[in-house]
């Protein structure tokens, strides 16, 4: 399961995401926001990586204007590694290297068809581990206060 959510700015991108999932047969659970309406997006990223941290969700999928906010937000709950990414290498990368479970993007940033792009990409690699694994052991001494 894939947890997604966004902020106003981001609502498009995360129904054109949300859809095309779907259509994949992929099983989505929406954290909204549900609407263009303003709202703030740390309350949307930290519903969405609480699932994933949890387990409870494989991956999760934030969007907000720019992907910068709502990938702040995400990195501040444990365990999460969000990665905000404008194009497929960067997405494809993440995943290799930084093992990322949090895809964020800017939905006034990146065109729809590029993000689903990228939402592809993410999902399509693993992490390589080796020389990588040490380095994210590394990010999570630092969450733990030992780094």
């Amino acid at each position: 399961m894939i947890a997604i959510g966004c902020d106003h700015g981001g609502f498009a991108l995360k129904e054109a995401v949300k859809k095309h999932l779907e259509e994949k047969g992929i099983e989505i659970k929406d954290f909204g926001c549900y609407s263009t309406e303003s709202v703030d997006y740390a309350v949307h990223a930290a519903k969405v990586a609480h699932c994933v941290a949890e387990g409870e969700a494989e991956y999760g999928i934030l969007v907000c204007s720019t992907g910068i906010g709502i990938s702040i937000a995400a990195n501040k709950v444990k365990g999460i590694r969000a990665a905000l990414c404008c194009d497929t290498h960067a997405a494809e990368m993440t995943r290799r290297h930084n093992n990322a479970n949090i895809l964020c993007m800017g939905g006034l940033v990146i065109s729809e068809q590029t993000g689903l792009d990228i939402v592809d990409t993410f999902l399509s690699f693993d992490f390589e581990g080796g020389r990588h694994q040490r380095r994210v052991d590394q990010i999570a001494a630092i969450e733990n206060g030992e780094l």
